[in-house]
Parts: C-alpha cells; sequence; structure tokens
C-alpha cells in the first residue's frame, strides 16, 4: 500500500453500536478515525473530531478518495480456534499459509490447536512452535498446549511452566476421557486462572461413526456419530467446573443438548463458555453430499440441532463463532464422506458466509456478529482489544461474489460453501497498525 486512502462514509462497527464516519487509512494503518474534514486537496491536515495525527508516520501526501458507504470497518476478527499444522503436518498447512490466509479473511488474531508433532506439552516442545511463529506469522498467532502429555490423556501437563507461554490449555481433536484426570487439569487450571478448553467427545459412544447418526446415515448406508458423544462429555465437564471453579470452554457444539446444557450451566453461575461454527449455523445433514468437503468432526448435525444452535446464538448461551480451521492434503479429502480426512477450511469464508447467510436474512444484527468473532473472543481469553493495538478490517457489504477455494491462501481448498455467492469480502487488514492484506 503505497498511498493514503479516505474513505468517505464508511459504516465503522466495534463496542455493539455503529456510526458513519471518515477514515484515513495510511500506509501504516488507520491513522484517522473521524477524519470527516479531510480531503485530497488538504493533504494531511486539518482533520475531523476524533482523529489523530502521527506526523511521523510516514503517511504518503497523496490520498485517494474512496466512496465507502458499502463498506464496514470493525475491529480485526479473532478465531480461537485453527489449526495451522506446523510443525509435523506442513504439507496440509503451514504458519505462513494458515496466517496469509487468517489475514485475507480479515482475522488479526488467532489461536493454534496442540495436535501437532512434536505436541506443545512441554516448554521445550511449545519453543518449536513458537519459533516458526515468530520467524512466518503475519498476523498474531497464540499457541495453545495441550492438556495431557502427547495428547494422551493419561498425564496432565505441567500448568505452571506452561501458562505464561499459551492461549490456553486443550487437547483438540481428542476428549479426555479420563475424568480423574480432567478434574486434576481443572483444578490446576483453576488454581493459575487458565483455560480448559475441551474437545468433547466419548470414544465407547463412536462406534465407528464418522458422519451425524441422522436420516442421511441411515438412507445412505453410513455409519453415523450419535450426538450423545458430545453432549455426555460437556455434562460431565461441566460437573467438573462447577467443582472446581475452572474457567471452562467448550470447543465446536454441534447439538441441541450442548446447547441447553451449557445455557442451564450458566444460570446456576458455572464459569463456562462455548464456541460453534459457521458450517454448524448454516448447514445439516440434509445438506450432505458425497464428498469430502462435507465431513468434520463433529458432524453436521439435525436441522433441530442447527434451530437451537441459532437460538444459543441470539440468547447469548453461544459466546463466540470459531471457524475450527481445519486444512488437509488434497487426497486426504477426496475419498467422500466414508473415507476422507475429518476437517474443512474456513478462515477464508467465515465473514462473508455468516453475514449472507444470518445478518442479510435478520437473523443478527451486524453489530452481533462483530461481537461473536472480533471483540467476545479477546474478552473472553483476557487478550487485549484489537481497537487497543490498532488492529481493523474493512469489508464490502454490497459487493457479490463467489466462493472459489483456488483462490485461497490456505493449503487447504475443502470447504462446503464453494461456489455460494456472498457478501463481505475482506478489502483491507490491518494488524497492530500494519497493513497485513489489501485487494483495494
Amino acid at each position: 500500500m503505497t498511498e493514503s486512502l479516505l474513505l468517505k462514509n464508511v459504516r465503522t462497527v466495534a463496542e455493539g453500536g455503529s456510526s458513519r464516519q471518515d477514515v484515513l487509512v495510511g500506509p501504516e494503518g488507520v491513522l484517522f478515525l473521524g477524519a470527516d474534514s479531510i480531503s485530497p486537496d488538504k493533504g494531511m491536515s486539518p482533520y475531523g473530531e476524533g482523529g489523530m495525527l502521527f506526523p511521523d508516520s510516514g503517511i504518503s501526501r497523496r490520498i485517494a478518495e474512496v466512496d465507502a458507504s458499502g463498506y464496514m470497518l470493525c475491529p480485526s476478527l479473532a478465531d480461537m480456534h485453527v489449526h495451522f499444522r506446523e510443525p509435523g503436518f506442513e504439507y496440509k498447512e503451514t504458519i505462513a499459509t494458515g496466517s496469509a490466509a487468517a489475514a485475507r479473511g480479515g482475522y488479526g488474531l488467532v489461536a493454534a490447536m496442540p495436535n501437532l508433532s512434536p505436541v506443545p506439552d512441554s516448554p521445550q516442545t511449545l519453543a518449536v512452535e513458537q519459533a516458526a511463529i515468530e520467524r512466518d506469522a503475519v498476523i498474531t498467532v497464540l499457541p495453545y498446549a495441550a492438556i495431557t502429555l502427547g495428547r494422551k490423556g493419561l498425564q496432565v501437563v505441567d500448568i505452571p511452566a506452561l501458562k505464561d507461554s499459551c492461549v490456553a490449555f486443550s487437547d483438540d481433536g481428542s476428549g479426555v476421557q479420563d475424568e480423574v484426570r480432567m478434574e486434576e487439569a481443572m483444578r490446576l487450571a483453576a488454581r493459575y486462572d487458565c483455560v480448559i478448553a475441551a474437545h468433547c467427545e466419548d470414544d465407547t459412544l463412536l462406534h465407528g461413526g464418522y458422519i451425524h447418526d441422522g436420516e442421511y446415515a441411515r438412507m445412505h448406508g453410513h455409519k453415523g456419530i450419535c450426538s450423545e458423544s458430545e453432549w455426555g462429555q460437556i455434562a460431565r465437564d461441566l460437573s467438573l467446573a462447577a467443582k472446581t471453579g475452572c474457567r471452562y470452554h467448550v470447543c465446536h457444539i454441534s447439538c441441541k443438548e450442548s446447547v441447553e446444557l451449557i445455557r442451564q450451566a450458566k444460570r446456576s453461575g458455572v464459569r463456562v463458555t462455548c464456541e460453534t461454527g459457521p458450517h454448524y449455523l448454516l448447514l445439516s445433514d440434509k445438506d450432505l453430499q458425497e464428498d469430502g468437503r462435507f465431513k468434520m468432526n463433529p458432524p453436521l448435525r439435525d436441522e433441530t440441532d442447527r434451530e437451537a444452535l441459532l437460538e444459543g446464538l441470539v440468547d447469548g448461551t453461544i459466546d463466540i463463532i470459531a471457524t475450527d480451521h481445519a486444512p488437509h492434503g488434497a487426497e486426504e479429502k477426496s475419498r467422500g464422506l466414508r473415507g476422507s480426512a475429518m476437517g474443512i477450511v474456513g478462515l477464508e469464508t467465515a465473514f462473508p458466509v455468516l453475514y449472507t447467510g444470518l445478518v442479510e436474512k435478520g437473523v443478527l444484527p451486524l453489530e452481533k456478529l462483530v461481537d461473536l468473532m472480533a471483540e467476545a473472543p479477546r474478552r473472553i481469553f483476557g487478550l487485549r482489544p484489537a481497537i487497543d493495538e490498532g488492529s481493523f478490517a474493512l469489508f464490502d457489504l454490497e459487493t457479490s461474489y463467489r466462493i472459489d477455494p483456488a483462490e485461497f491462501a490456505s493449503k487447504g481448498k475443502a470447504t462446503p460453501f464453494s461456489g455460494w455467492e456472498v457478501k463481505g469480502r475482506c478489502l483491507i487488514n490491518i494488524c497492530k497498525k500494519r497493513v497485513v492484506y489489501q485487494a483495494l
């Protein structure tokens, strides 16, 4: 970005409200908010109420004026559940390609799950991932540490030794099967005020299933995964969280029973938060096709589950939306529903599909979607607000485009949203006052 852009009449959304104002974007990021008296012929000054001038910023005196009445500027998005596969599985994704995909999707911060090799279960193994982040990340990438050594569920990691180097603790990809081990982890996490982020899945209830145990599975001869495999372990963990006082976060909930359990736990004072993904909000097993891009874990559930998730968003039971961005190699996703690896990509499609599918259809106000995707994740995990660090994203809310995985920055291309006509493309992404992506 070599010249400054004056965005006229852009809709700014933050902290539950929105307004129209002019915004000046310089080569080093957003320099003026409310810069209503700036114009190309006036150069750098004067500037409007609320504007901030940084004379040494290197802002270009060449200012291009843009009609931004169809655009939205908001805090950069935050995704607390991604898989960047490095170290150990770089053929699927790397810190460089994953963070580039996040930047393209409007994200300024993501949290990377620990199903890696080596597993980040000690300061030494976590340092391997941190080195790759420091070398290659174009946005803020925060690592999770594992809950148990090797993510095997047998021995709890040294939480005090890891707590200052990770965003939270998770064995994502595996549920912690042993209740005694989970209680031990929660007690330690409560003592040090850490978050346990749980992938809830009872292995004894899977029975070789790989899609939801519903009508589609029965009609097409597939093995199903029952919803109790998810909500049963959530019920166990909610009891432990109440007992220990742990900050407990439930990953990627997908069924109506999970929503109701968490709703009731919140009412009783349990320190619980939860997330769901765009695909669970917009799709159900009636949308399944015999294609690996529709296979993920948890699976797409029944339409009644999708409706319950939407109700949970509206009433505040569900706290944040996370993509569970999980790239695989093309061959791994080419074996249909039965044989493909579980996981889809989501960072480059999340905001557009949710804006188009929820905001434009009147399910959620835009301000609520921004909170779920940008501000609430940072609040829940105790992170600095995006605005305070100068992280913003600009989205085009009017121009339609077709999702084409061939354009993705991610190595992963498997998405159930391929070919969807959407609005909400990210045009500019600024992370910590630095432009990390621009398509304007």
